[in-house]
């Protein structure tokens, strides 16, 4: 895992579309990570990304570290990677970060439509807190609180 820089930028909107595009449909719209600034992202050192072999990017994680939590805006993983544990791997990598920052919890957001992620966040231990409008979508927001 390491830090995203600008020369990734055409690497990350890459896998970010991989990733989403089978969304649209269900959702019926593009979602919301397809509408991310990815170079304000990576300049503001929020993208983490891990390589693959072919020198292309395996998966991503946003996180965004806010007042007592640690934001995790994205998880991406591209197609033909993911079933593999990358997605799990890279929420764990976000619990250490948030640890390493001294943030006690973490939250997220996904749409309601996803229900195969939320299913996930569930099982890794995340609590639905509450469902609200996010830019004509509508997301469930999630929280984990991390133990001492």
């Amino acid at each position: 895992m390491r830090l995203a820089d600008h020369t990734d930028k055409a690497a990350v909107e890459r896998l970010v579309h991989d990733a989403y595009s089978p969304w649209i449909e269900v959702v019926g719209m593009r979602p919301l990570p397809m509408e991310a600034d990815y170079g304000a992202l990576i300049a503001a050192g929020r993208v983490h990304v891990t390589d693959a072999l072919d020198g292309l990017l395996d998966a991503l994680i946003v996180l965004v570290p806010e007042d007592g939590v640690l934001l995790v805006e994205n998880v991406a993983v591209r197609p033909g990677r993911q079933g593999r544990g990358l997605g799990r791997a890279l929420m764990a990598y976000a619990e250490e970060e948030a640890r390493r920052l001294g943030l006690p919890a973490l939250r997220l957001y996904t749409n309601v439509k996803m229900t195969t992620n939320i299913a996930l966040y569930e099982s890794l231990g995340y609590v639905e807190t509450g469902r609200m409008g996010v830019e004509g979508r509508s997301a469930v927001m999630m929280r984990k609180q991390l133990t001492p």
